[in-house]
């Protein structure tokens, strides 16, 4: 499967008074990652929703497991990918590293829903377009994305 790597540093805001990332942080940090991922496809995800008709990817299950506390200003590598295909849903797995250790794992299992056509404001799962499964199941294309963060004052 494809990967996609991005570095970030830790910032104030993400961590709770004692200076560790405050846990729902960390699901904030894979919905940007499985972003970028998708990204990867060729478009935007304004675009996607256009050319497939789908209002997102809504979250059906998600859960993470912590191994080391990342603080402020620590610099981590954030590694995701999809590691599942099912028929109209996928699971995203993502690895965040500090100092070459694994500091979390987590995951993120998501619909590919588009609008219900007989109840309104309602959407349902429609199967995933093979090109999408295909451009993300690309062994051969992990890239690194560098996250810019303002410099350390």
């Amino acid at each position: 499967m494809l990967i996609n790597r991005r570095v970030l540093r830790i910032e104030w805001g993400q961590c709770d008074p004692a200076g560790i990332v405050f846990y729902p942080q960390y699901f904030i940090i894979f919905d940007t990652s499985t972003g970028y991922l998708f990204e990867r496809t060729g478009l935007s995800p304004a675009a996607m929703r256009r050319k497939y008709g789908i209002v997102g990817l809504p979250i059906v299950d998600v859960g993470a497991r912590f191994l080391a506390p990342c603080r402020f200003d620590d610099e981590v590598l954030v590694e995701s990918e999809v590691s599942e295909w099912g028929r109209s849903s996928f699971t995203v797995s993502h690895r965040i590293m500090k100092d070459s250790q694994l500091a979390l794992e987590g995951f993120e299992k998501r619909v590919w829903a588009a609008p219900h056509p007989e109840r309104d404001g309602a959407f349902q799962a429609r199967p995933v377009p093979a090109e999408i499964i295909a451009s993300l199941s690309d062994a051969a294309g992990s890239s690194t994305r560098t996250v810019q963060n303002p410099t350390k004052s």
